[in-house]
């Protein structure tokens, strides 16, 4: 940390000294991104602070609080998985475990943030994130940034970062209210109130989802439900032109009902076990301008719990088959600095302490030893960004982490943007590292190993953009590259007894995690949007030719499981001139594999949804959907039930 701690105020003196002949500027704001709530055309997620998307070289796609609406979606997830280079796989129905892959990497080497706060459970085995739990709720803003990202992001990033951002008033008194039913007994209902006064913003949201879903074994003739509560708050105070205070929240919490192994036939079946998950985010933060606004700086603290339970009523002594508890805490300091009119530096400091706990009682041993363990990492960052020439954008950033356990790792990425032809033509170029610290469960449990090193990985891409007829078309087209070094798996000593790992102080263990797998990931994303008279269109495809690339591996040149080679969304909207639109939406899945060896396949699918619309008032909206319209139940888990056709009714409401 002393290191770090010097290396970054070299850096500030630096800065500083340049800062003397500099002309005035602005640095950009830290102040967790709220800026970009309502700014279009401008990104926050590739620079840690919002930047004009012509100046960003990385891939992004940017979905605000109208296409939210206009998709109707109520499960983030599913909406994420229409955008491009994103994939998703989900065991069962709604609230089953779910997984999004951002160009083929694992779901574990995806970065949540929800404002400002990143959310990972340490308590998994990979320290990933479940999205089952991930409502639109009170979501004003998702952007999502595809490609390696751990200079500026930390670990996690190799596949991409999500940041989701909730509603921020802008108006003295905003409300709505928002409620929905459906097929499969669903009901939905969401509300909100806050406003913008001089002084103090401020937001409370509150929303509750349930349905009786589908069972979630494939064959099974019990439905498996999912009910589901979430709350958010916010609040900004003003207190200076130079300091401000935000402080925010998120509260979900999550009830599915799930089918597991009944003994004695230990077949896949329906049963009555329960999986509960609740989780809590807190965000404070302090904002101090200084130098006329050229320093901005942000001191935060942040802090993540996730409590998660099995349970199975059936079971004798206790009904908890399961008990896991995640911590995480992170202080951090972020500035930005404005070395001339048209150089920005962001840089920053963070420490995140990270402890688990988990147990897993039974009928035989209902109060067993728990398994606890902590490590704490502490990093750095900086990254400068500014035009080499007219419309010709360059950023540069390193970052350097300390881990308690594995030590020390050194980041960096470098980006090319340059818009021509007056910002017709955007080329984009980038070369970016990731990595992955091992994961608590990893380094400590029963499986643990701490001689495992972190998850390195070298991602490159390659992009255009051309806007055409006055700016009513806008195609693009992308093609990336990633390789993955020393990810970690799982190693069984059934196939490997003679390994010494296998006896850890003199008792024998069934496996354990190393650093053995080698990944390879390249592709093309190709994405459009148009406008023609009442017509709007977009659309996007993605190949992703994704496999296991580990010398010695059995399974080395085949595709990496449940990462289809093509996939595509395509939606067309027609806007009547009395008001009320009419949507039809197709999304196809290819086929894919279910495991490693390739030896279960996984259909491909295509889903065709039906959506309509009408504003009867300013303040009030009718709406209704028809989703997978011709009923298809291919899963995107194997063995697992899928959703059939769906439809639904709602209504809008703002003031």
């Amino acid at each position: 940390m002393k290191s770090i701690l010097l290396s970054t105020a070299a850096l500030l003196a630096v800065l500083s000294a340049t800062a003397v002949a500099a002309q005035p500027a602005t640095a950009p704001d830290v102040a967790g991104g709220e800026a970009s709530n309502a700014v279009r055309g401008v990104i926050v997620t590739a620079n840690r602070s919002p930047t004009a998307a012509a100046q960003v070289a990385q891939a992004v796609t940017v979905i605000d609080r109208a296409e939210i609406e206009a998709s109707q979606a109520i499960v983030l997830p599913d909406l994420l998985a229409r955008t491009a280079g994103v994939t998703l796989s989900r065991n069962g129905g709604p609230g089953g475990v779910t997984a999004l892959r951002i160009r083929g990497a694992e779901n574990d080497q995806t970065l949540v943030v929800i404002d400002g706060v990143r959310l990972n459970d340490v308590a998994q085995p990979g320290a990933g994130y479940n999205f089952a739990n991930l409502l639109t709720g009170d979501v004003a803003r998702v952007e999502v940034l595809r490609g390696a990202q751990s200079t500026l992001w930390g670990s996690q990033a190799i596949g991409g970062v999500i940041n989701v951002v909730t509603t921020v008033p802008t108006e003295p008194f905003q409300a709505n209210l928002d409620a929905e039913v459906g097929d499969a007994a669903t009901a939905y209902v969401r509300g909100g109130v806050g406003g913008a006064q001089e002084k103090i913003v401020w937001r409370l949201g509150a929303g509750y989802y349930t349905t009786d879903g589908v069972s979630a074994f494939g064959s099974g003739r019990e439905d498996d439900g999912f009910q589901h509560t979430s709350a958010n708050g916010r609040v900004g105070v003003t207190i200076t032109d130079q300091l401000s205070v935000d402080l925010r929240g998120t509260y979900a919490y999550g009830r599915v009902q799930v089918d597991g192994f009944p003994a004695p036939a230990f077949s896949f079946a329906d049963t009555a076990e329960v999986g509960v998950t609740e989780e809590l985010a807190g965000y404070a933060g302090v904002n101090l301008d200084l130098l006329d606004a050229r320093l901005r700086n942000r001191l935060a603290f942040s802090g993540t719990r996730t409590d998660r339970q099995s349970l199975n009523p059936r079971q004798a002594v206790t009904p908890v088959t399961f008990d896991a508890r995640s911590e995480v805490d992170r202080w951090e300091y972020q500035g930005s600095f404005a070395v001339t009119e048209a150089w920005q530096a962001v840089f920053g400091l963070e420490r995140e302490a990270a402890s688990m706990r988990t147990q897993a009682p039974s009928a035989f041993a209902p109060n067993p030893p728990a398994l606890s363990a902590s490590a704490t990492l502490d990093s750095a960052y900086a990254q400068v960004q500014g035009p080499l020439a007219a419309g010709l954008t360059l950023s540069v950033g390193v970052r350097r982490d300390d881990h308690e356990t594995f030590g020390g790792q050194t980041l960096g990425q470098g980006a090319l943007a340059w818009s021509i032809n007056d910002g017709a033509t955007l080329l984009r170029a980038s070369f970016g590292q990731g990595f992955k610290a091992p994961s608590l469960f990893q380094l400590y449990s029963e499986f643990g190993n701490l001689a495992l090193s972190p998850e390195e990985a070298d991602g490159w891409d390659l992009g255009i953009e051309q806007r055409l007829a006055d700016g009513l078309a806008v195609v693009s087209a992308t093609w990336f590259q990633r390789e993955t070094e020393n990810q970690i798996d799982y190693v069984s000593c059934f196939s490997l007894p003679t390994s010494a790992l296998c006896r850890v102080n003199g008792f024998s263990r069934f496996g354990y995690y190393s650093n053995t797998a080698r990944t390879e990931a390249q592709g093309i994303e190709l994405t459009g949007q148009a406008k023609v008279g009442p017509f709007d269109l977009g659309a996007n495809y993605t190949w992703t030719d994704a496999t296991n690339a580990a010398d010695g591996s059995v399974n080395r040149g085949k595709q990496l499981a449940r990462r289809p080679e093509h996939q595509g969304y395509m939606s067309l909207t027609h806007v009547f001139a009395s008001g009320p639109s009419a949507t039809l939406a197709v999304r196809h899945i290819g086929e894919a594999f279910d495991d490693a060896a390739n030896r279960n396949r996984l259909q491909a699918r295509t889903l065709v949804d039906l959506r309509a619309s009408w504003a009867v008032t300013e303040q009030i909206e009718l709406y209704g959907r028809v989703e997978n319209l011709f009923d298809g139940r291919e899963p995107s888990t194997r063995g697992y039930g899928e959703l059939g056709r769906f439809g639904a009714l709602g209504v809008r409401a703002r003031f």
